[in-house]
Order: structure tokens, then C-alpha cells, then sequence
């Protein structure tokens, strides 16, 4: 049998990081197993699902990489083939129409809550004659849950599971107005879409016995369940908005290579020994569902930085540039007039986190910046260091090659001419060309840069210094 699995989330927001974890082991094991990975999109709550929801699910699931194979389904596309099996199930007498007004099922509640019983429905309608009610009645259909024994299933992570069928009530699988509910429609479109392994979080596993006996009341078979535990923040409490971010399509915002935030979602509950960094092909290799811890797993920020610099050095620089482009594009800064962006992140790789950082102190390449960094500027362009920067600037302008060797021997010159050490002659010129006090080596800095754009530079720094002398 041909492995199948899914990734089936309701589109009532963003793709949050949980998600895209349950996601990313489906798909890791369909492609383990040449098998077919589906995206279903589970929009039957039609007063939260919302379009712009649905988006932001394919974005993040595109930004990762983990496009589905084939079509993406919608339940809302579907409601004809779920009504046709809740009328077999109605005819085979396994279904059936519950005229319970919500006041009744509202006192029911209340009185089980008021003597500390289960909260469920009673059956009142289960063996009801419709004949007998109003033709205009306002009903909706449950299933007939089973009312002994127990479901006994194995989770792939969880191990031997048993819930007693009196523990369960008659679940609704069609509203008044005709819609199906949740759990029945996940039932059809399992069954149809033949999956053998459902990965989903522990959130579900209440759900998982109610789903099978709807399976094996339709003589489906059952697929192999898997029920991932939740991620944990920082500080050991349920990962939510107050620990940062929490949608896949933040990360991205956040300057994080989805290389990087792949990797460290698989390791959030699975592990290889004591490896850390994996390619895809790796993935594809060692993954497997049984493999998965069944404890919660604990989000740190400071290891996903780690990891993300690691994928920003060893990754080639031009597929890391294609994402640091994004980021450029974002801050509103034209890049075609300036040094690659492969260039880019073969210097700063090592000296940054995140692609954003990257973008942020890399942007006097592409565009002259308003200020000096005030603090570099007090420090380093004092009256002191006007005559380095004007002989700096005669020896750079004379050079006819603007090759890295050839811009550090003008820089070498200048010192050894003035008799002062590198720092007096460096860090006044690392100032006049990048605004700053900290960049690349100034001889890879300066080469990646229009000379002519230096040489203007480094003079509007020597009339900041003459501006400055004269103002003491």
C-alpha cells in the first residue's frame, strides 16, 4: 500500500508554527516513503474561515517548500459527497434527525454539570419515529455512536490507546441548515482520499476515537493515527504570541531561511542521535513517525538563530541571496545598482543571525545614508584624522585597479606614510564610506563599492571633520 498522508488545517488564521510542524512530518514521511503528501483546506466554519486566512496557509506552506502533490481540496467543495454519506448512514439506520431544541440541550448541560456528571447528549431522539414530528421541525442529524465496548487503536507515537464508547455521545455530522460538521467531513475525505497515516497534534486525539467508528460504520478502513505533542515556549508554557512569533510567514519577516526553521521544527520532538543539522535528502533518508517523542517540546529562539546562521555560511551564498532580496525589497532599497547579493552574504554571513539583521547593516552599498553613526563618528572623525583621510583619498582616487590587494596597499601606504597605526587611518575611513563603525574588512568593504561613490564619501567625511575642527 502506498503511503498517503496530509496536512488538512481550518483557515480561520496564519500558519502557526504547530501547524507547520504537523505539516512537515506528513510530508517528511510520504517523501520517506514515495508516497503522495495532500493539502486539504478544512473550511466547513464558515463564519471564521476567511479567504485572506487561506492565503496566508499557502504562503507559509510555499515559503517552506511543502507544496501538496496534486490539488489542493476544499470541504466547502464538497458538501454534495458528504450529504450523500450522511443519508446512507441515515439509511442504514446509523444516523439519525434529533429535534432537541438548543434550551433543552442548554438545561441538560447544566443539570449533568449541577451533579458533577459527563457533559453529553442524552439520546432523547435516537430511536424517535420521524413520522411523528412536524413536518417543518428544525433537526439536525447525529450519528449513532456506538453505546459499548471501547475504541482500541495504536498510535504511531502514543502507543496502545482505549476510550470506552460510553464515554462518547452522538455526535452531530449535520447542522440545521444542511452543513456537515468537522469530524464527519475529516472522515470522508480521509476515507476517499485513501490515507494511510493521519500525523496531526495532540489536540485531535479526542476526536480520533469518534472519527473511527464513523469509519467502521461505513466499512472504511482506518488509517494509522499519529498525534504529535504541543510546543512549549521558552518558559515552558503553551507557545502563543507573547513568546514572538508564532506564524510561519513571521519567520520569513524575521529574516529566518526556511532551510533553517525546517530543521529546527523537525528536531522539535524528533531526534537522529546527536546530529542537528540535516538536508532534505537526509530527511527524506532518516525520518520516520515512530521516531517522534511523545513529550512537549520547547521552543529557543537563541538554537533557531544558530541554526539560521549556520544555513546563512553553508548554504550556497546565491540561494541564500534570493531570500535576502526579499528583505531589501521590503526596506524599499533598489539593489540592481550595487555589489550582488551573493556578494552580500559571503561577507556578512558570519557577523549576523538573520537575513533582516543582514539587509539592515548592509544597506550603505545600495544607498547614502542620511547621518554618521553619531557614536563612531565623535569617536573617529575628530579633527585628528582629517590629513589620513585626505591622503587616503588622493591614494584610493590614483588607483586604476579596484581590486580588494590593491585598495588595502593605498590603505597600508597611508599609514606607513603618516607614521600612524592602522586604527588611526582605518576606522576613520571604515566610518567616511559605511556610516558606521563596524563592516567587513575594508578592503573587501571598498571593493564592492563604486569608487567614485567611496571617493565622494570619504570627502563629505573630511568636511564633517573640518565643519567639527572649526566648530571647537
Amino acid at each position: 500500500m502506498s503511503v498517503v498522508t496530509r496536512f488538512a488545517p481550518s483557515p480561520t488564521g496564519y500558519l502557526h508554527v504547530g501547524g507547520a510542524r504537523t505539516a512537515l512530518y506528513s510530508w517528511l514521511y510520504a517523501k520517506r516513503n514515495n508516497g503522495k503528501f495532500i493539502l486539504r483546506i478544512e473550511d466547513t466554519d464558515l463564519e471564521r474561515s476567511t479567504p485572506e486566512a487561506v492565503q496566508a496557509i499557502l504562503d507559509g506552506m510555499s515559503w517552506l517548500g511543502m507544496e501538496g502533490d496534486g490539488e489542493v481540496f476544499y470541504q466547502t467543495k464538497r458538501f454534495d459527497t458528504y450529504k450523500k454519506y450522511v443519508q446512507q448512514l441515515v439509511d442504514e439506520d446509523k444516523a439519525y434527525k434529533c429535534y432537541c431544541s438548543k434550551e433543552r440541550l442548554e438545561s441538560l448541560r447544566e443539570e449533568q454539570e449541577k451533579n458533577g456528571e459527563r457533559t453529553k447528549y442524552d439520546g432523547k431522539c435516537r430511536d424517535l419515529n420521524d413520522a411523528d414530528q412536524p413536518a417543518d421541525a428544525p433537526f439536525v442529524i447525529r450519528f449513532k455512536n456506538p453505546t459499548e465496548g471501547a475504541v482500541e487503536f495504536k498510535d504511531s507515537i502514543r502507543g496502545d490507546m482505549r476510550i470506552a464508547n460510553e464515554e462518547m455521545d452522538d455526535l452531530i455530522i449535520q447542522r440545521t441548515d444542511g452543513t456537515p460538521t468537522y469530524n464527519f467531513c475529516v472522515v470522508i475525505d480521509d476515507w476517499e482520499m485513501e490515507m494511510t497515516h493521519v500525523i496531526r497534534g495532540e489536540d485531535h486525539l479526542l476526536n480520533t476515537p469518534r472519527q473511527i467508528n464513523i469509519f467502521e460504520a461505513l466499512g472504511a478502513p482506518v488509517p494509522q493515527y499519529a498525534h504529535c505533542s504541543m510546543i512549549l515556549g521558552d518558559d515552558g508554557k503553551k507557545l502563543s504570541k507573547r513568546h514572538g512569533a508564532v506564524s510561519v510567514m513571521q519567520y520569513r519577516d524575521d529574516g529566518y531561511l526556511p532551510q533553517a526553521v525546517i530543521n529546527y521544527l523537525v528536531r522539535l520532538g524528533w531526534s537522529h542521535g546527536d546530529q542537528e543539522i540535516f538536508s532534505l535528502e537526509e530527511l527524506f533518508e532518516l525520518f520516520d513517525i515512530n521516531d517522534i517523542n511523545n513529550s512537549a517540546s520547547a521552543f529557543n529562539t537563541e538554537k533557531l538563530n544558530w541554526m539560521n546562521q549556520q544555513y546563512m555560511k553553508s548554504l550556497p551564498a546565491t540561494e541564500v541571496a534570493e531570500h535576502l532580496s526579499w528583505h531589501f525589497n521590503n526596506m524599499d532599497i533598489d539593489v540592481s545598482k550595487g555589489p550582488s547579493l551573493s556578494a552580500i552574504v559571503e561577507i556578512q554571513a558570519e557577523r549576523v543571525k538573520t537575513l533582516k539583521e543582514m539587509a539592515e547593516i548592509s544597506t550603505y552599498f545600495y544607498k547614502d545614508f542620511d547621518a554618521l553613526d553619531e557614536k563612531a563618528a565623535k569617536k573617529h572623525l575628530r579633527p585628528v584624522a582629517k590629513e589620513s583621510l585626505i591622503l587616503a583619498k588622493e591614494k584610493l582616487n590614483a588607483l586604476d585597479n579596484w581590486q580588494g590587494s590593491d585598495i588595502q596597499a593605498a590603505i597600508n601606504a597611508t599609514a606607513e606614510e603618516l607614521e600612524l597605526g592602522m586604527g588611526k587611518v582605518g576606522m576613520p575611513l571604515r566610518v567616511a564610506v559605511t556610516g558606521g563603525g563596524n563592516s567587513p574588512s575594508l578592503d573587501v568593504t571598498l571593493e564592492l563599492m563604486d569608487k567614485s561613490k567611496v571617493i565622494e564619501r570619504i570627502a563629505n567625511a573630511i568636511i564633517f571633520v573640518e565643519q567639527r575642527e572649526a566648530a571647537q
